[in-house]
């Protein structure tokens, strides 16, 4: 169905070195993404000083809020694409090729609406300081604009990595990564269009790589060909979608409001003190995306390996999953805190700006391999089909238990940022033990051995 260089049989064969070629070229791409944002921090944060890389750094966490419902989504059509692909069901695959692009289109225009809307009342909301929200405000405006070509792009790469193709989106992202660079620096030192530049050469670039990938698409043989007239909302595959992908969102989502407090709690310190958390957060960013290349992994070799009803392989591809990511976040981790002041004198000159990104990245660093424990069982989860459970369990574990913390430990017994960024890795360490309790419990729901006849045996479970 995919071009036989770029798939991949997640079906057989030892998993360390399959899922290790499907994790490296997705930490690449995601690594590429992150320096969409990183290039547009470090340019402005080096040439147009500190109110600017804390106005571009605010925005995260807002942008994340509305977007992560229609990511979420992209993991819905992942898992239904890799369990189809898993049972040899063609038909199936193209109806929810054609649903879940259209899912994209739609909410893209949504998002704009919203983000346009939306954009200056929540900046006031989180109490963004005076000299930082114009200029937050006009680069998350724009940021939306660009928001249907983001959506493409995701769920596009999406289905290709539920058929294990990993390269090509790394390809066009390191296309759009080059071209992001080059104008970020074109359009804030040559054209001086601050926040605006570097949000500008974001959206231009998501488009190069949704272009990109939605050609590769359309260049497919077989069952992945996508047609753009021929996009519909297939009701059980938008069911589908729905059903894993929501909670996936609305986890998102609410993690983000958790994300909001915080950084509205940061805000309060200053600017200064926003500038130094933007700085370590993005160079936090890229020792997560090693990990959650695990997370990724783990959901499109489990969904393939279920519609296959290769059952005994899924747990090997979580414990093989899970030893990644306390790898790849116990050594990243310790690497970037060792390089904390020369990372960070990447993004910003300012000597007070750099030791408030060094409080944060001394908490988050070494302690970072536990997200990485808690998203792997949680993509395991939703590879198997189960996302609302892991989804109640991470909004009580993860999100709650942070609110309280900021109103209790953090208001009435210590109000230092260290005290604010413990809440971190203890709500990661919690969650994760509740996660894998409800693993245990959910994979118990499934046979132990496999089934011969997948594709017979897949039709009567969906019927």
């Amino acid at each position: 169905m995919a071009s036989k260089s770029y798939q991949m049989d997640m079906c057989s064969g030892p998993l360390p070195g399959k899922i290790l070629r499907f994790a490296v070229p997705l930490m690449l791409s995601s690594i590429l993404q992150l320096l969409f944002n990183a290039a547009d921090v470090i340019v402005v944060g080096q040439f147009s000083g500190s109110t600017s890389l804390a106005a571009v750094g605010s925005t995260g966490a807002l942008t994340n809020l509305l977007t992560n419902i229609f990511l979420g989504l992209s993991i819905g059509a992942n898992v239904l694409v890799a369990r189809y692909y898993g049972a040899r069901q063609e038909k199936d695959i193209r109806e929810t090729i054609q649903t879940a692009m259209l899912i994209a289109v739609v909410g893209g225009a949504a998002l704009i609406v919203l983000g346009l809307v939306l954009t200056y009342p929540l900046l006031e909301l989180m109490g963004t300081p005076e000299d930082v929200i114009d200029k937050a405000a006009t680069y998350m405006r724009i940021i939306f604009v660009g928001c249907p070509f983001m959506l493409v792009y995701n769920f596009g790469s999406a289905i290709l990595r539920a058929v294990g193709d990993t390269k090509r989106p790394l390809y066009y992202l390191s296309a759009a990564g080059v071209l992001n660079i080059g104008l970020n620096l074109f359009f804030v030192i040559v054209c001086h269009l601050d926040v605006a530049g570097v949000a500008l050469a974001t959206i231009i670039s998501q488009c190069l790589s949704m272009a990109l990938v939605v050609l590769c698409l359309m260049r497919e043989e077989g069952a992945l060909k996508f047609h753009p007239k021929e996009m519909r909302f297939h009701k059980d595959k938008l069911l589908g979608i729905i059903r894993i992908g929501l909670p996936a969102g609305l986890q998102g989502a609410v993690f983000s409001i958790s994300n909001v407090l915080i950084q509205s709690t940061v805000n309060s310190f200053g600017s200064i003190a926003m500038a130094g958390n933007t700085a370590a957060a993005n160079i936090e960013g890229f020792v997560y995306v090693a990990m959650n290349a695990m997370y990724q992994s783990s959901i499109s070799f489990t969904g393939q390996n279920m519609g296959a009803q290769k059952f005994r392989r899924v747990d090997k591809i979580l414990l093989t999953c899970e030893g990644y990511a306390i790898f790849f976040g116990l050594a990243l981790g310790l690497l970037a805190l060792a390089f904390g002041n020369v990372l960070l004198g990447f993004y910003t000159g300012d000597p007070e700006v750099i030791q408030y990104g060094l409080i944060r990245m001394g908490i988050i660093c070494p302690t970072y391999f536990t997200c990485g424990i808690m998203d792997t069982l949680v993509g395991s989860l939703r590879g198997m089909g189960s996302s609302v459970i892991p989804m109640a369990a991470s909004l009580i574990g993860v999100c709650g238990l942070r609110i309280v913390w900021i109103f209790t430990v953090f208001q009435l017994v210590s109000p230092t940022l260290k005290t604010l960024y413990i809440s971190y890795p203890v709500t990661w360490i919690l969650t994760s033990c509740v996660h894998l309790v409800t693993y245990i419990i959910v994979r118990r729901r499934y046979p132990r051995n496999d089934i011969e006849d997948p594709v017979t045996s897949y039709r009567k479970e969906t019927a």
